[in-house]
């Protein structure tokens, strides 16, 4: 672990980022600095992140420097699993860390704008759709990342038809960017009769957090605004005003909905800004769909049916990308994700480097 810590320090670089520190913070006293709100908010955003990455290198160094004490003091108090449990959190930790040194796309560093998709397979597509949306919810549970929830449209008989939401935290659009394509499930129904085995899919959307520097202007004339009064499952009304929203963008006809807030205001706002993250992914595609025609361009398409989940006649997860398998299905519909997650970061950093060296 030592020397994996050393290699993330040679990459990250501690004295290059406590430098940035230094000239953030300078930075931030300039009491002219809010005279320009915009610039403001993003030099205090990247001193909070810089600072956040300086202390997490930090803290691991000083408890690979600990391992030897807490080794010595476990055998004195007879204690072993004392050393055990710190060995396996901070290796856990370091591999961790590692990953994020593979993330140096335009966007990795944002957070994630996630759109689950129900597909084929009706009632239990609509099902697996809510299982997924639980997987992910869990995985941000698990790592003390906030989710926050713009929109659920729910299924008639059961699960949901789509759902979005903002998983926040720093390198979140990077680490779940790999999970983006379709999702298959294969299991006994539970919603058939005869108790048949069916197979349904569920498609993920992965898109950065438009931040005020992406200049994803939308002028007014291009977006019609329709609001509506929020609805739960079974149709029950949850609020009593046209609060709920719904907003297109009539050049491209995307169309995006949002409903978790009581005032239409704060969902315009949300739905503003899920808009926005689409659009700028629209263009990264126009992008690079002009460097694949000049042949400089990649697969595109890997997402998709990028994962299997089986539940019957077997049990297994398996990744058709990485390859990496899993036999405990509940375990990762849990959301012990991470596995599949660092395997994708790894799996996608290879398949950039083999398209540069072609």
């Amino acid at each position: 672990m030592a020397k994996t810590l050393d290699g993330i320090e040679q990459v990250m670089d501690p004295e290059r980022l406590a430098e940035r520190v230094r000239e953030l913070e300078e930075t931030a006293a300039d009491p002219e600095l809010w005279d320009d709100p915009p610039h403001a908010q993003q030099v205090t955003t990247e001193l909070s992140a810089t600072q956040a990455k300086l202390r997490r290198l930090k803290e691991l160094r000083q408890r690979v420097d600990d391992l030897p004490v807490i080794a010595d003091l476990a055998e004195e108090e007879g204690e072993p699993e004392t050393f055990t449990e710190e060995l396996d959190s901070l290796r856990a930790a370091v591999d961790r860390l590692e990953v994020t040194t593979l993330l140096s796309g335009e966007y990795d560093e944002r957070e994630a704008v996630i759109t689950i998709r129900s597909g084929a397979g009706g009632v239990d597509a609509a099902d697996w759709a809510e299982m997924l949306m639980r997987m992910y919810t869990r995985w941000a549970e698990r790592h003390d990342h906030q989710v926050e929830v713009f929109d659920v449209s729910y299924a008639e008989e059961a699960g949901i038809k789509s759902a979005t939401f903002v998983v926040h935290g720093e390198y979140m659009y990077g680490e779940l960017s790999v999970e983006q394509g379709a999702h298959r499930l294969v299991r006994l129904s539970p919603f058939d009769n005869q108790n048949r085995r069916q197979t349904s899919f569920a498609e993920v959307e992965v898109l950065p957090v438009v931040e005020q520097t992406d200049h994803i202007d939308i002028p007014e004339s291009e977006i019609r605004v329709d609001v509506y009064r929020s609805s739960g499952p079974g149709g029950q009304s949850v609020n009593t005003t046209d609060s709920a929203v719904r907003m297109t963008h009539l050049p491209t006809g995307i169309v995006v909905t949002c409903q978790n807030e009581k005032s239409q205001i704060q969902n315009r706002a949300s739905a503003l800004k899920v808009l926005q993250a689409k659009l700028l992914e629209r263009k990264r595609q126009e992008e690079r769909a002009e460097l694949d025609a000049l042949g400089a361009g990649g697969n595109a398409s890997w997402g998709n049916q990028m994962r299997s989940y089986v539940l019957h006649p077997y049990q297994m997860v398996k990744d058709l990308r990485t390859g990496v398998e899993v036999n405990d299905p509940d375990r990762v519909l849990g959301g012990d994700i991470d596995r599949f997650l660092e395997a994708g970061i790894r799996w996608r950093k290879e398949q950039q480097e083999d398209e540069g060296e072609q």
